[in-house]
């Protein structure tokens, strides 16, 4: 059976079509900064974890060979140390054979 809408109806169901469509693209937004913000989290701890392992290395080669590490190289070498450097800028500064090595890990 066909039923006549008045303009009131018209206009009630436009209205809410498009407070439905506001509310689904602000959840679709809202999902959308969740994941970025949760995936930049994620790239920062994946960042210190690289760090920390780098610096864990180190030390372990002061206690084996008595002295710091000059290079990555040498961590990467001999100490099984392996580093996604398509991933990760490592920035590794020697000072002495004494002193624990600067270590700075920055995400590509």
């Amino acid at each position: 059976m066909y039923h006549e809408m008045t303009y009131e109806q018209v206009k009630r169901r436009r209205a809410k079509r498009l407070l439905t469509c506001i509310l689904v693209l602000a959840l679709a937004a809202v999902i959308a900064s969740a994941f970025i913000i949760a995936q930049a989290s994620a790239r920062e701890q994946a960042a210190t974890s690289v760090r920390e392992s780098v610096l864990n290395a180190a030390k372990q080669c002061c206690a084996v060979e008595g002295s710091y590490p000059s290079t990555l190289k040498h961590l990467e070498d001999n100490y099984g140390l392996t580093i996604n450097h398509n991933d990760y800028v490592v920035s590794y500064e020697w000072f002495a054979d004494n002193v624990l090595p600067s270590v700075v890990v920055t995400a590509r």
